[in-house]
């Protein structure tokens, strides 16, 4: 049975600004499901000029119902993206308020970091490495499949 969708599921998208080329690449091709009207993505750059930029990503963070971490070398070292976006998002998953799925964008030490304890729905082993703009010949393309039919259960019965 297929439930009535009242409201796109939000994604909140966690990333340093060095992969910002990469956080690009990725929402256009969930541009589909923004289109369905089944997610809304959001994203730092989504703060309008004069706005209290740490209350908009505070809200957001807490109101995502998915928080997708793309994890890199820089992720790893920003002590905002590891300390308070991941950190936050974790507690969010660990309560049920939320959805944390880590994807590893570029090759990083992760393993022992606290997202490594999820069992991820793309690889269960190693987590979900992105080889980056080969779209077609990387594993980037399973990661849209893999939110899709994540997004499919979601609505179905």
């Amino acid at each position: 049975m297929t439930q009535e969708i009242l409201q796109a599921i939000e994604i909140f998208y966690s990333y340093a600004h060095e992969d910002e080329p990469l956080r690009k690449e990725l929402d256009k091709h969930l541009s589909l499901l923004k289109r369905q009207e089944l997610i809304s993505a959001w994203h730092e750059r989504d703060i309008s000029a004069g706005a209290d930029w740490e209350h908009a990503m505070s809200t957001h963070l807490k109101t995502a119902h998915i928080i997708l971490l793309l994890i890199s070398p820089d992720f790893m070292a920003s002590d905002y993206c590891y300390s308070t976006e991941m950190m936050q998002a974790m507690k969010r998953h660990e309560t049920g308020d939320g959805c944390v799925i880590p994807l590893i964008m570029r090759p990083t030490v992760w393993q022992g970091a606290p997202f490594s304890k999820l069992q991820s729905s793309f690889n269960t082993t190693t987590g979900y490495q992105w080889s980056g703009w080969d779209w077609e010949n990387s594993d980037g393309c399973r990661i849209y499949l893999s939110l899709s039919r994540y997004l499919s259960r979601y609505f179905l019965d």
